[in-house]
């Protein structure tokens, strides 16, 4: 059976959630992509949890995907004597690069480009922003700060330069070898971190050679000022909002959100929210209002799929959270007015759409109307689909279950993994067969076929058909 929700679920897995039992129960709990993250835990590791997710797919019925989140130039600060110190606000601070354990006055940064781009009277942010520092004087390798606010830092605490575009690459020598062995294991997407232009995706794509799909985080604010060119490169984007709320101010981050909430569905490219969707539940088998609020909200905007972090990777209730997110996605789609404002929240016309496509979705607004089903070889007619926002599901047939994970990520799109049909005379009865087996044809119910010819060929598609289910 079909879950009765369009958005979906990103589980990042971690020490709470990686055994091969717990993915089985995220997903069955309606978990869609499972995120690896690689900033913490080593490649063994991470090979026996993609393999637990492998298996967890055929333990359920449906494609998963896996995401490999590449860890980053993310900047952090070097370890303490006593692992963590107490400060005072209006204390002198002083960064180096000095590999020399810090104490109560002083902390290594190993990297040197941070100092490059320090100028008196620039804020430095550490700790998610818990601590912040005001530069006085600074130059090659050092700077002298003043303790604004932050009363505690320990080891390896991160570090933020807001205004800043630090020079370093966005692949560092172990995202290189991590991306490596993600291939290596057939992970389906790859999300770059600290993305800051267009670049920098040109050379994840470079490299990983459509062996995978290319998913940006934006989480920088020199993002925004290339967003379109960084786009243009991307398979998917994630709004990551952890990091890109430390150097944005509070009242701005929600703005920048549903900017690119907006930006990546009038490009038809899938979209996570991410960061702190239900973070209480780190700690707490429910959620706050407020977080239940925001998960909503995500939802009306027509994001393709919600992420939960923390939560569910070293979270203590991982299959309360997938569940309540999951109660959340479908209580919302639910309401009389989500249609309306999920739609609203679309930025474009229909003058540049696919013409089949068009009427494939106008068509599946009819009352008589199951379902669609896309037969695809790459996934390009779903995601076509999926940037329309029909109502009624979308049922991607592929040979291909590369392409089936990959649509893992899209919004309202079920992908099943069928023998390609050799006879277009074929096509209605996989499409009424399939749509029955997965519970989203009753009795005489049309479902709207979209293909393309030659069978098996990539391409747009070229036919459109009409079927009914069968009567009992």
């Amino acid at each position: 059976m079909i879950r009765a929700r369009r958005a979906r679920i990103v589980a990042t897995l971690g020490p709470a959630s990686r055994e091969a039992g717990k993915v089985v129960q995220l997903a069955s709990a309606g978990a869609d992509v499972f995120r690896v993250n690689f900033s913490h835990g080593l490649q063994e590791d991470h090979a026996r949890t993609i393999a637990n997710v492998r298996a967890a797919e055929a333990a359920v019925g449906r494609p998963l995907a896996v995401l490999a989140d590449l860890q980053g130039p993310k900047i952090r600060l070097g370890a303490f004597a006593d692992r963590a110190v107490r400060l005072k606000v209006g204390q002198d601070f002083r960064l180096d690069v000095s590999e020399e354990p810090g104490d109560a006055s002083r902390v290594g940064v190993p990297l040197a480009e941070v100092f490059s781009v320090l100028r008196p009277g620039s804020d430095i942010l550490l700790d998610d922003g818990k601590v912040r520092l005001r530069v006085r004087r600074s130059g090659p390798g050092y700077a002298e700060t003043e303790v604004l606010a932050g009363e505690q830092l320990s080891d390896y605490k991160g570090l933020n330069l807001p205004g800043h575009a630090i020079p370093i690459p966005a692949l560092t020598a172990k995202d290189r070898g991590d991306l490596a062995f993600a291939l290596s294991q057939n992970v389906d997407w790859v999300a770059l971190s600290f993305v800051q232009r267009a670049s920098d995706m040109a050379e994840l794509r470079q490299i990983v050679q459509g062996r995978a799909a290319a998913l940006a985080k934006i989480e920088k604010p020199a993002a925004l000022d290339a967003l379109d060119e960084i786009l243009d490169l991307c398979d998917g984007v994630m709004v990551a909002r952890g990091d890109l709320g430390v150097e944005l101010n509070p009242e701005d981050v929600p703005v920048v959100q549903k900017s690119l909430v907006r930006a990546a569905r009038s490009r038809g490219i899938p979209v996570i929210v991410a960061t702190q969707m239900l973070d209480s539940m780190i700690h707490s088998p429910t959620p706050t209002r407020a977080e239940a609020s925001d998960v909503a909200g995500a939802v009306y905007e027509g994001a393709d799929a919600v992420m939960l972090s923390a939560e569910t990777a070293a979270g203590e209730y991982p299959l309360e959270a997938v569940t309540m997110m999951n109660r959340i996605l479908t209580r919302v789609e639910q309401a009389p007015r989500w249609p309306e404002l999920m739609r609203a929240e679309y930025p474009v016309e229909d003058g540049d759409a696919d013409a089949l496509v068009a009427a494939a979705s106008r068509a599946a607004e009819a009352a008589s109307t199951a379902c669609i089903a896309a037969f695809t070889t790459t996934g390009r007619t779903s995601l076509r689909l999926a940037r329309e926002r029909p109502l009624q599901p979308t049922l991607a047939l592929t040979p291909n279950i590369k392409a089936a994970r990959k649509l893992c990520l899209v919004w309202g799109v079920e992908p099943r993994v069928v023998a390609q049909p050799s006879d277009p005379e074929e096509l209605a009865r996989v499409a009424v067969d399939e749509a029955v087996a997965a519970g989203l044809a009753p009795p005489n119910r049309r479902v709207i076929i979209l293909a393309g010819l030659p069978m098996g060929s990539p391409g747009a598609a070229n036919i459109l058909r009409i079927a009914h289910a069968p009567r009992r």
